[in-house]
């Protein structure tokens, strides 16, 4: 226990001191620097904290945003409105008000982006952005008619100060946006930008996830512009143009800008590239072009810069977590016989009832996907629901679970009527599932990860504990390094530390050996006993349904053909005939 609080203490530490090292390096650059490079190393400070907002709502969320300067435009009006005025605060607290300024426009911009998603987004966007730099041209920017100048503040009134204060404005947003990628925001995001529904399905909002991304991310494109009217004094509508904006979106991708240093790195390519175009005799528009090519070969790819970087430190790593995994494994492999021991299958239970579904109606268009299903599982117990391909098994899940409202009849947890709440709602009342598709983002660890879908505090210990129970990596694995059938297991896990009241698992066997098969029987056996959570297995696995569930439910064109005790069941002509065929029990 003290060795982990110690890893968190070091872990924690490290962002500021990394952060500190960046302050005494900037410093020494504020003093050595020429001027015109200080004048250069701020405008680069500028673009890595728009790059660095954009890389949250392009990397991380996986949302096309076109209109980062805009944001950063009004970032600028609200500073060069407050310092016009001669606000009370200072140029900080203006340049913070701007910030927060521009989040708010985020926000409101980021209200699209509940409906549409893609190429219709980015079209939304980038009209923000035209419709913005038109609206800017014509009445231009507080102080710019008269000529009155931003007022820096008393410390930082020359160019070489300003620009040591733009390297603390950028190691503050840089801590913010690292502690925000590693809470649950930042998992909220990669999840939303992986898979919606499985962002929904733990009890996380979508709208929330992609509105946050969208205010996180304007208001770093709002303090980039309040920067900016403070260095150039008076701010004009040509530093925010929606070709920049485009520019500055292609620079993103291409650096992988949801990496913090990769962001940084960006800045400097922003105004590197067109300066040595200048030193050359070409036109600095032609940096666009650049940008562009840079941007074409990430996206063909598959892979930004950023990523390719890391690969090579992530090569060595993923080996050496690879041989972890192997003794991990084979301890693991010892303990069977410990899971195994004493276990019995789960009986009914005498308790009241857990889930009840009454007269279940589906339809899509004229065909009936459910036709009056009814069903009980009652608590601590494993309900198996088999059935042929085309049967109605996930749309039943998806009814249960809210992703399909538009159905009749009634589904209830606990007593709770569950028919008007939606999924992330549902989730949070105790109903959880798994999908049959993956749904667990590579871009996250095993402990970031069950974290996030845990939606409670874990200790390291629980959280190791767990992941050996169900035969998964150890906590710091990269989801990229492990295959689907392990990531599905880790989906399992991650679900029953969630603590619900009843899991639905869609086919969590899918893609293990026939060894993992039995072992996950062995430890799903346990669940109801060992976590107090109710079970419904959706499997085609006759082997794992009979060794884990007491009873099933048996699904044929949308009807339950049968429902009763296993051994009723399997036995059951009718089941045997419309789902295993005749000589299955042979």
């Amino acid at each position: 226990m003290r060795l982990a609080k110690n890893s968190t203490v070091v872990r924690l530490l490290v962002p500021f001191l990394v952060a500190i090292g960046g302050v005494l390096v900037g410093y020494a650059l504020s003093v050595g620097l020429p001027g015109y490079f200080v004048y250069l190393g701020t405008s680069a400070i500028v673009a890595a904290i728009a790059i660095l907002g954009l890389g949250i709502v392009t990397g991380s969320a996986g949302m096309i945003a076109l209109c980062q300067l805009t944001f950063a435009a009004i970032g600028a009006w609200v500073v060069s409105g407050l310092s016009l005025i001669d606000a009370p605060g200072g140029f900080v607290v203006w340049l913070v008000l701007g910030g927060l300024g521009a989040g708010v426009a985020g926000v409101l911009v980021g209200l699209p982006a509940l409906r549409l998603r893609g190429v219709n987004l980015a079209v939304v966007t980038l009209g923000f952005a035209a419709a913005a730099d038109v609206t800017l041209v014509q009445i231009q920017f507080p102080g710019a008619a008269t000529g009155i100048f931003v007022t820096r503040p008393d410390a930082f009134s020359d160019d070489r100060s300003f620009f040591f204060l733009g390297i603390l404005a950028l190691a503050a947003c840089g801590l913010v946006v690292f502690f925000l990628q590693r809470g649950r925001w930042g998992s909220s995001w990669r999840s939303v930008a992986f898979s919606e529904r499985g962002t929904a399905s733990v009890g996380t909002s979508v709208p929330g996830a992609k509105l946050t991304a969208f205010a996180v991310s304007a208001t770093l494109g709002g303090v980039s512009g309040g920067l900016v009217a403070g260095q150039v004094g008076i701010a004009f509508a040509s530093s925010f143009s929606p070709i920049q904006s485009l520019a500055l979106y292609v620079l993103a991708i291409m650096s992988g800008a949801y990496l913090i240093d990769m962001a940084i790195f960006g800045g400097l390519l922003w105004v590197v590239v067109p300066e040595l175009l200048k030193r050359w005799g070409v036109p600095q528009d032609w940096g666009f072009v650049v940008f562009g090519a840079l941007g074409v070969q990430a996206l063909t790819s598959g892979t930004n810069l950023g990523q390719g970087i890391r690969k090579l430190w992530w090569k060595r790593a993923d080996e050496r977590a690879a041989r972890e995994r192997e003794e991990h494994a084979s301890t693991i492999a010892a303990e069977a016989g410990y899971y195994g021991q004493d276990l019995t299958r789960s009986t009914i239970s005498s308790g009241a009832p857990l889930l009840v579904v009454k007269d279940l109606w589906v339809t899509f268009g004229r065909v009936k996907a459910l036709s009056s299903v009814s069903l009980t599982v009652p608590e601590n117990t494993i309900m198996g629901l088999i059935g042929p391909n085309g049967a109605g098994k996930s749309t039943l899940v998806d009814a249960i679970s809210g992703f399909l409202p538009q159905h009749e009849g009634s589904v209830s947890l606990g007593g709770k009527t569950l028919d008007a709440l939606s999924p992330t709602k549902r989730a949070r009342l105790g109903l959880r599932r798994t999908f049959q598709q993956d749904r667990v983002p590579p871009s996250l660890t095993v402990e970031a990860y069950v974290r996030f879908v845990a939606r409670r505090r874990l200790t390291a210990t629980r959280i190791s504990e767990t992941l050996d129970f169900f035969g998964c990596p150890p906590a710091r694995t990269r989801l990229a390094s492990v295959d689907v059938g392990t990531r599905r297991l880790i989906e399992v896990a991650a679900n029953v530390l969630a603590r619900p009241r009843l899991l639905l698992l869609d086919e969590p066997a899918a893609g293990l050996s026939h060894e993992e098969h039995v072992d996950l029987g062995r430890r799903l056996m346990q669940v109801p006993a060992r976590f107090g959570i109710s079970v419904v297995l959706i499997e085609h696995d006759l082997d794992l349904v009979r060794s884990v569930c007491s009873t099933l439910t048996v699904l044929d064109f949308g009807r339950v053909l049968a429902s009763g005790p296993q051994a009723d069941i399997l036995a059951d002509p009718a089941v045997i005939k419309a789902y295993m065929g005749e000589t299955e029990m042979l």
